[in-house]
């Protein structure tokens, strides 16, 4: 793995671990709460973000502290010392945010390493940073209107989207949005459980989808006798990212897919992350970023890895900005530009 073994090496010194809680209202309607984590050394300080999503894991995680890492590590020897830990004191309210954790964690290693190394993430894999399209990533709320989707269009008329379109959703909604020509991505949400944006398995949302937006990457749909049959012929339109937490996982999917989600924090390692990166790349699978909420420097490492593999694609790497109830007039437009001086792992 090329791209690992560009960075596995790097060592890293560690004096001190810190934790800071943050926090805001999104556009779904729910607070979004999310830590930063600083490992500090030889008077640098590397973050990252753990974008768990349950706020009582990040309230146990803040009441027991940080864990005890200080040392001398290669990012290879950091990564297997945090795999080997439970980092939840009170174990996670989804088995999924051990990930996310530890590659808050991981990502926070890889900055720290690159700074006390005098480089960046692009200087170190021979790549550079290239301008990023994004699009918006919104629900239409309850119930649905096109009314956010034309507040963004108004502030910026060559805006692109990503929505969630739910069972709710009218003919003459779909037909408002396709007639904008700017919805790139529509996210079914049909791998979801247990979660407040699941949408069950729905033929009839599915063929008024696929039907209504003929040019749009069709997220995560839930696969059974009835809906399996909409996407005949429509497979090079399937992508995935709720099932996608490593290679195997892109490697069992019902086909080999033509697009795949790539949101860093479902991999939980560096390593995996540049593994299936590589395997996209080789295989002529389209990536793009994902997100989630992050409300601080995760954001501008999602950002980053977009910049560094698939700049031109549909991103969901939005500033954090447009994640807030209110739209606001000044917003930043795509494609967001590349970092003047990039140190470390940050935008």
């Amino acid at each position: 793995m090329a791209l690992y073994d560009a960075v596995s090496q790097l060592i890293l010194g560690i004096e001190d671990v810190s934790l800071e809680r943050r926090e805001r209202d999104t556009s779904s309607g729910f607070t979004r709460v999310t830590t930063v984590i600083s490992l500090s050394g030889g008077g640098e300080t590397g973050k990252g973000e753990d974008v768990t999503y349950e706020t009582e894991d990040h309230d146990a995680l803040h009441e027991a502290g940080p864990p005890d890492l200080a040392g001398s590590y290669t990012i290879a020897e950091f990564s297997e010392h945090v795999g080997d830990l439970d980092l939840f004191p009170e174990g996670p309210g989804r088995e999924d945010f051990r990930n996310y954790r530890r590659w808050g964690f991981e990502s926070a290693a890889l900055d720290l390493a690159l700074r006390q190394a005098g480089t960046d993430l692009a200087s170190a894999l021979g790549r550079s940073y290239d301008p990023v399209r994004f699009v918006a990533s919104t629900r239409l709320g309850d119930p649905p209107t096109f009314d956010r989707v034309e507040r963004f269009l108004e502030n910026d008329p060559d805006l692109e989207f990503k929505l969630d379109p739910t069972s709710d959703w009218t003919d003459e909604l779909i037909e408002r949005l396709a007639e904008t020509g700017a919805v790139r991505i529509l996210d079914l949400k049909g791998q979801y459980e247990g979660t407040e944006v699941d949408q069950a398995p729905d033929p009839d949302l599915y063929g008024r989808v696929v039907e209504g937006f003929p040019e749009a990457v069709i997220e995560d749909p839930a696969l059974t006798d009835e809906t399996r049959p909409v996407f005949e012929g429509h497979e090079d339109r399937v992508s995935w990212d709720a099932p996608i937490h490593g290679l195997g996982n892109v490697e069992g999917l019902p086909w080999e897919p033509s697009w795949l989600n790539v949101k860093p924090s479902r991999f939980g390692s560096i390593e995996s992350l540049f593994e299936t990166v590589e395997f996209c790349a080789e295989r002529g699978i389209t990536m793009y970023g994902g997100g989630q909420m992050e409300l601080d420097v995760g954001r501008g490492q999602i950002q980053a890895l977009a910049a560094l593999f698939h700049p031109d694609t549909p991103n969901d790497v939005a500033p954090s900005a447009y994640n807030d109830p209110e739209v606001a007039d000044d917003l930043p437009t795509s494609p967001l530009s590349p970092p003047e001086a990039p140190e470390g792992f940050r935008r």
